[in-house]
């Protein structure tokens, strides 16, 4: 992006109902990056949007916009709704990132690009923090713990001490109690104008995304990861009837 050729930037991000991914984007403001963000936990109103959008590109020349995909209207109508469900009913979303972009086009003029994380989100390990992969061998480890002892219907948790300096421990939680059921963004970590992230959420963040962590890599190039064996066991059980 610059001020004399592409001015606004669209990232769509993961997020129906949560905005916490979206909220990750907030942090790169500090570093002199204009930022909007759309939640799913704040009503879209398009007038304040462009108001918002157009301030930022006047200010700093250009801007960027990190959107959820669950970003939607106040009747609950989401802004990607493509007018189809899936198998748990939940409304096909044909990509939130294009529906905003055009409408900055369509209202402001800025020239645009936008783009969609889609599966990076979930499978760049080359990008975990140091503090990603610790929790998650942690969890793991923790898991197998807790099977080998007979505990059933639970889940590992990361239960925060402190954030500076960063302290956690694993616990547990009951699968009844946190079984679908989502997180959303507490209202003190979203700011006053719903378009960004208050300083109280940032210091929830920032010990998430520190330290490097870059897995092995072979000569050519590519990363060198753990393969599984998949090698059968000698079987323990008796034969039952599920």
């Amino acid at each position: 992006m610059a001020k004399t050729s592409t001015k606004i930037f669209v990232l769509e991000v993961m997020g129906r109902h949560a905005g916490w991914i979206a909220a990750a984007g907030g942090l790169i403001e500090d570093e002199g990056i204009p930022v909007v963000i759309l939640f799913p936990e704040i009503e879209f109103n398009q007038d304040k949007f462009m108001a918002q959008v157009d301030a930022k590109v006047k200010e700093h020349g250009f801007c960027t916009i990190v959107v959820s995909e669950g970003i939607h209207y106040p009747d609950g109508k989401f802004l990607a709704e493509q007018g189809t469900r899936d198998n748990f009913g939940h409304a096909q979303l044909g990509g939130a990132a294009p529906v905003v972009a055009n409408m900055i086009k369509d209202a402001l003029g800025y020239k645009f690009h936008w783009a969609v994380a889609d599966y990076l989100q979930r499978a760049a390990r080359h990008l975990a923090s140091e503090s990603d992969v610790e929790q998650a061998y942690a969890l793991g480890e923790k898991a197998v713990e807790f099977a080998l002892a007979g505990e059933n219907s639970i889940m590992p948790t990361v239960d925060r001490i402190s954030n500076d300096p960063y302290e956690w421990k694993i616990g547990k939680a009951n699968l009844a109690d946190v079984a679908n059921v989502e997180k959303m963004m507490p209202m003190d970590f979203i700011t006053d104008d719903g378009f960004g992230i208050t300083q109280k959420c940032k210091d929830y963040l920032t010990p998430l995304i520190k330290g490097e962590a870059y897995p092995a890599y072979k000569d050519n190039g590519l990363p060198d990861y753990v393969t599984l064996k998949l090698q059968s066991v000698e079987k323990k059980l008796e034969k039952f009837e599920i």
